[in-house]
């Protein structure tokens, strides 16, 4: 996937003038590439669209201009690109209640670690790879957002437009499987070509 580039970020007043047009596609893109699973998860797959726009507000709310510093931020969010063969996802643990918050993530301590979360295309599984930093299971420590790839062997590409997928989550503070729907899987299908 092309990796976004300096010369497509817009200068804070160019932004400004087109945001709320933006932010409502990416709204409306982010929709057919979200993908619930179990009680508190929540999966987006990330594309150069979405990866731009992410862009776009952390330099609009650090009010960031100096040429060096958006570099920085560009080379950060284009980590969160997948690779060739891959599907990349941000993972959201999202928790209603303030009063069940730490409660939660407690339970769900380590689900970023092992084979608690997984794709399944058809026959093939593949196991979630998670962005190290976000968990300290020492100090009982989880945070709310993470960064999951899924390196899909040749079969599980070739597979996968129209083999079932679903996306399982199996920790003991949340399971789900989810089968995903034909809309998110031509989306994220343009995202493995």
């Amino acid at each position: 996937m092309k990796p976004v580039e300096a010369g497509e970020i817009l200068n804070l007043y160019e932004y400004e003038r087109v945001r709320e047009a933006r932010r409502r596609e990416i709204i409306a893109l982010k929709a057919e590439r979200r993908v619930g699973v179990g009680r508190y998860l929540s999966f987006v797959f990330e594309n150069h669209q979405t990866v731009w726009f992410q862009i776009q507000e952390m330099l609009r709310a650090e009010r960031i201009v100096d040429d060096a510093k958006i570099a920085d931020e560009i080379e950060v969010y284009n980590s969160l690109l997948p690779r060739p063969g891959e599907l990349a996802a941000t993972m959201f643990i999202e928790i209603g209640e303030s009063s069940l918050i730490q409660p939660v993530l407690d339970s769900l301590l380590g689900i970023d670690l092992g084979e608690h979360v997984r794709l399944e295309v058809g026959p093939h599984v593949v196991v979630g790879q998670f962005e190290a930093g976000h968990s300290d299971e020492e100090r009982g420590k989880l945070s709310a957002v993470h960064f999951v790839r899924f390196a899909l062997p040749p079969a599980a590409r070739r597979a996968f437009g129209e083999a079932e997928v679903a996306l399982v989550a199996d920790h003991p503070g949340d399971r789900g499987r989810t089968v995903l729907s034909a809309a998110v899987r031509r989306r994220l299908s343009e995202d493995l070509e």
